[in-house]
């Protein structure tokens, strides 16, 4: 389906509207932390609600949009009280649904509830994972977590890596999936494409001088000459465990698959 038949209205709405200041992967010491990074079109923030703000209410989706800011497309709802939100919209969404953020509600995309109240194999997306904190994982474009079992007070979820593990039964969840699942297969056109997105061109280390890069050195198209791939700095870069918090490995059943 064409872009301009999905979105609803041209204009997003101006009070739900920030400016961010452009880091381009810098720190706040103005030192790059990561690479490849810079320019871009100019773009305002769309303040999303990720948490329950509207608890007990319903709200009409009045327009589809479109968010530069992420892969996924956003709806713009109206509560009874006519206060306006912003929020991640649902695959297969559509303008004048209706959806509801209650402890418990009706099994239906959009809906908003607690995980304890959804029957084993929902969709759910955008999860709590801290009570009362709003949504932190599952809200990439297309991506759904599947509810496996309620087992006390935790409920098990089936993740997009196909990782389970467990999350509070009191925490909130909406059903469905996020909308564009069709992005994973979206290829960009020309080099000025990447550019307006603000990467900036990425040169392979092997082709650089030894002094510049790990993987440096070597005529020609050679392999990279090391036992193994290392980071710019000299670090090892595959099989190495990158999970810092390590405290939340007692919620994984199962781990994630690699390759």
């Amino acid at each position: 389906m064409a872009k301009k038949k999905i979105f609803t209205k041209s204009k997003p709405e101006k009070k739900l509207l920030k400016r961010l200041k452009k880091r381009a992967g810098r720190s706040k010491s103005g030192r790059i932390t990561v690479r490849h990074k810079g320019g871009g079109v100019k773009r305002l923030y769309r303040i999303i609600s990720f948490g329950q703000e509207e608890l007990g209410k319903k709200g009409k989706v009045i327009a589809l949009e479109y968010d530069p800011y992420r892969a996924a497309y956003i709806m713009l709802l109206e509560y009874e009280d006519g206060k306006k939100y912003y929020r991640l919209a649902p695959h297969e969404i559509k303008v004048g649904d209706t959806i509801e953020i209650n402890n418990k509600a009706e099994i239906k995309t959009g809906n908003r509830m607690r995980l304890k109240n959804m029957p084993i194999g929902t969709e759910v997306f955008n999860i709590e994972l801290i009570p009362q904190k709003g949504g932190q994982i599952v809200r990439s474009a297309g991506t759904s977590a599947q509810v496996l079992a309620h087992e006390g007070k935790y409920t098990n979820l089936l993740m997009p890596s196909k990782e389970i593990r467990k999350v509070l039964a009191e925490n909130f969840a909406t059903v469905g999936k996020v909308s564009r699942p069709e992005y994973r297969y979206e290829k960009l056109k020309n080099a000025g494409q990447t550019r307006l997105k603000g990467k900036r061109p990425q040169v392979r280390g092997s082709v650089m001088s030894p002094r510049a890069h790990p993987h440096g050195g070597g005529e020609g198209k050679t392999t990279i000459g090391l036992s193994h791939p290392k980071t710019p700095w000299g670090k090892p870069a595959i099989g190495t465990k990158t999970r810092k918090r390590k405290w939340t490995e007692k919620y994984i059943i199962k781990k994630r698959f690699r390759k």
